[in-house]
């Protein structure tokens, strides 16, 4: 077992030596951690971290701040006397890195380490699945939840995407195997992040009525019907209105080598695409909005804010 258990996906869970971690009060030396972790084996340049994590500052400003939390990171006192023997990162006059010496077994690396392998594989077989089984059980929810850093939702969104890859190449092997009640979970659990998937929505329709049901298989038509027009504003594909027509007239053919759906994603049409933009679009609105009322609270209680109310009221 290693030293350090770390698992990224969903909140962040860091174990050193079978203890919790506890981490550092500054929340510059926790974010320069969790991105060092999620990036073990880069290099980095400190001007382009401080640029990265201090956007928002000036690049003399930026820099103080990476020194700053880099030398609470190096003196955490809460870390184990094991672990204060060495030192977390590895810093030189112009790079940064986490310390190659230390011994980790970080969830995020094994998965993307699957996919890897998935990627190199040319059919599916009882170890690829097997290895997929494993990434689906390591993705116990979004890359870092609770964390909102500009690096970390590019991350969470790439990672997001690797996971939905992986589970369609489940339902694919599910379908090999007649295994219809894996793949219908892996297929919600698709639609549970995407819910206007509508290459999931259609291996849903078949797996339901290849299992002998049809009525599910027509609901699960109205339910991709409605959250491609909530989510994007479009129609149903041809592909699977096909579908629909062929369960309506239980002529759905059950030969697995017409189940499988392609091995890639059908490239979203001009209307998808602009439809899924509005959505993104929207979604940033209500973030953005989200944020700002965050700081509105955060202010209103602010020290110089109740002076400066106190004695405008003064006057």
């Amino acid at each position: 077992m290693a030293d350090w258990d770390i698992r990224l996906f969903g909140e962040p869970n860091i174990q050193c030596y079978g203890t919790p971690w506890v981490k550092p009060d500054s929340a510059g030396a926790q974010e320069i951690f969790l991105f060092l972790l999620s990036h073990r084996r880069t290099i980095h340049s400190r001007e382009s971290l401080a640029g990265l994590l201090w956007s928002e500052c000036s690049t003399e400003q930026a820099k103080k701040n990476l020194r700053q939390a880099l030398w609470r990171l190096r003196s955490c006192e809460a870390l184990p006397d094991e672990v204060k023997q060495t030192f977390l990162v590895s810093i030189d006059k112009d790079h940064i890195q986490l310390n190659p010496a230390l011994d980790c077994c970080i969830d995020v690396e094994l998965f993307e380490e699957i996919y890897r392998e998935l990627k190199s594989k040319h059919a599916l077989d009882e170890t690829v699945a097997n290895r997929l089984r494993q990434a689906a059980q390591l993705y116990r929810g979004g890359f870092l939840e609770g964390h909102w850093h500009d690096w970390c939702l590019f991350e969470r969104e790439r990672l997001q995407n690797i996971y939905l890859v992986m589970m369609d190449k489940l339902i694919e092997w599910c379908f090999s195997q007649r295994n219809l009640e894996d793949g219908l979970d892996y297929g919600k659990r698709i639609l549970q992040l995407d819910p206007a998937a509508e290459r999931a929505h259609q291996q849903m329709m078949r797996l339901y009525h290849m299992s002998g049901d049809r009525t599910a298989a027509l609901r699960q038509f109205e339910r991709c019907a409605r959250n491609l027009k909530e989510e994007l504003d479009v129609e149903p594909s041809a592909g699977t209105l096909t579908i629909l027509a062929q369960i309506r007239s239980d002529n759905l053919t059950t030969d697995v080598a017409t189940q499988l759906p392609a091995a890639t994603q059908t490239p979203l049409s001009l209307p998808q695409l602009s439809g899924r933009l509005r959505h993104f679009q929207t979604r940033l609105a209500e973030l953005q909005k989200q944020i700002q009322n965050e700081i509105e609270i955060v202010e209103h209680f602010l020290p110089n804010r109740t002076t400066k109310v106190t004695r405008s009221g003064q006057h």
